[in-house]
């Protein structure tokens, strides 16, 4: 034991100083990448500034921004990576339009390509991607909106009833909504995607799953036993495994001939009716590739509409002329009275409850970074080429108070016909994307918000619990209220309607 302890200590000077030489090389190479970009000279040993990113995720984006603001772009260092944070609207488009092999690879997280795995369709390119965009096409006609709305106002009901109660119960206690519309959104999704195909135990487990999944985004990415970034990973694939079974049971059913009754019935009808007219299966029609395809929309549509609904209500209550002119115009349209749900036509005719769901998801946009990675070196400007595997963020929340008439305001008449300034400043507007891989279901994502607005304005009434800072953005991982919205809630209507399928 004493040799062992001699030899140690004999080494320790090599030790060491091979360790102050990894760490001077990581630092040399951080530096050459920097160059003369905005961001910190000095970054810890592998970490660089995680702990910042993860103990004050609005803090870290703040600051980024803030070095931004000359040059429209600033750098850091995070968990080995070099990263690049665009501010600037235009350099954002730049990174958008140039999706593709010798530039840049979509991954929605910046260990998104481990976490999802291989078939996932934000990872596609050129002609696949396109003809992929195509085969998905079906699911978002206005028949198949018309179905999902169906679908929405029911669940939507429900829970607004549930909320109610609960609230009622304890009167003098506010309820936070942050995890009751993330479980009413996690409903939705599982009804409008898969419907009957998922059993009530399936649903159960399928709810654990994603939120194992859902902790896991905002942690460490250690991929190793009892850490949450392994136990996402993992969750992932038993959540593909469940919606692939779904495709085969929707597959089934739609060669038998079935009218569709949710997403993925409308996806095979297609998928069925090229099969059966070209003798030959689609390419990308295998179930597990579209078991992969449909957590993309889970994803996409899960987290980022709970945001939404959530500073709808915070903006609806701290804008009570907001309020005011959205619940007049829904009475003018529906009464909860009728019994009857909201049709395709009434969300059309909704013009000013459109365009407050459009003003919140400019304000607070819900995924505030859409996350790609350099494959290859890129000249961003003239003075600064990103180095390849760099991990870019252009800023979409950045982008939304650029251009627009006083951006800082909540204002949902700047989207009127008279104003159209989502025409005028139509390149600001990056909450659903831009370029080859902008968001397929912005339609029913603006759908499902304005139903929401409609029905929580028209049948409950509430109040912000305030407190200070309850307002604050947190990361979650898109962002909501820091204080997770809560709220007294009281029923406002007679009595709610009485809503069915038929």
């Amino acid at each position: 034991m004493t040799s062992f302890l001699s030899f140690l200590s004999s080494l320790t000077p090599y030790l060491v100083t091979f360790f102050v030489l990894v760490l001077f090389l990581e630092q040399i190479s951080y530096l050459r990448k920097k160059r003369n970009a905005p961001g910190p000279n000095i970054v810890l040993p592998f970490l660089g500034n995680a702990i910042s990113l993860i103990r004050k995720p609005t803090r870290f984006w703040e600051l980024q921004a803030e070095l931004a603001a000359s040059v429209g772009f600033s750098v850091n260092y995070v968990v080995g990576r070099f990263i690049v944070f665009i501010r600037s609207t235009e350099l954002s488009h730049l990174i958008f339009a140039n999706v593709r092999p010798d530039a840049f690879l979509l991954v929605g997280h910046p260990f998104g390509k481990k976490l999802f795995g291989e078939h996932n369709l934000i990872y596609m390119f050129g002609q696949d991607h396109k003809d992929l965009r195509r085969q998905i096409a079906p699911n978002f006609t206005p028949r198949a909106l018309s179905t999902y709305t169906t679908l929405q106002q029911i669940i939507i009901l429900k829970h607004l009833k549930l909320w109610e109660r609960l609230s009622s119960e304890s009167p003098v206690e506010p309820i936070s909504l942050r995890l009751l519309a993330r479980e009413m959104n996690l409903e939705t999704s599982q009804t409008v995607f898969v419907g009957r195909y998922l059993s009530r135990e399936s649903r159960e487990k399928f709810r654990d799953d994603y939120n194992l999944f859902n902790t896991g985004l905002m942690k460490l990415p250690f991929d190793l036993p009892g850490f949450a970034f392994r136990n996402a990973r993992l969750a992932v694939e038993r959540l593909v495994k469940t919606l692939t079974d779904c495709a085969a049971q929707s597959k089934e059913r739609m060669l038998q001939g079935d009218e569709p009754s949710c997403l993925i019935d409308y996806w095979m009808q297609e998928t069925v009716r090229e099969i059966t007219e070209s003798k030959a299966a689609p390419p990308r029609s295998a179930d597990e590739e579209i078991g992969s395809y449909l957590f993309d929309f889970l994803f996409a549509a899960q987290d980022a509409s709970t945001s939404s609904l959530l500073w709808a209500v915070t903006l609806l209550d701290s804008h009570p002329d907001v309020l005011r002119k959205v619940r007049e115009e829904v009475s003018r349209i529906w009464s909860p009275e009728s019994d009857v749900l909201i049709s395709a036509d009434q969300v059309r005719e909704m013009k000013y409850t459109q365009a407050v769901a459009r003003e919140v998801v400019r304000y607070r946009a819900p995924a505030t970074l859409v996350p790609h990675i350099a494959m290859e070196d890129f000249p961003l400007t003239g003075s600064y080429t990103i180095p390849k595997g760099t991990i870019v963020f252009p800023s979409v929340f950045e982008s939304s108070f650029q251009g627009f008439t006083e951006a800082d305001r909540f204002e949902p008449e700047r989207f009127s016909e008279e104003r159209q300034e989502d025409v005028i400043f139509k390149r600001n507007y990056l909450a659903f994307g831009a370029g080859p891989h902008q968001c397929v279901g912005q339609r029913y994502a603006l759908n499902h918000l304005v139903l929401f607005i409609a029905m929580f304005a028209t049948l409950l009434d509430f109040k912000r619990h305030r407190t200070d800072g309850c307002d604050e953005i947190m990361y979650c991982p898109t962002i909501c209220p820091k204080d997770g919205c809560k709220v007294f809630l009281s029923r406002r209507c007679a009595r709610y309607p009485n809503l069915s399928i038929n």
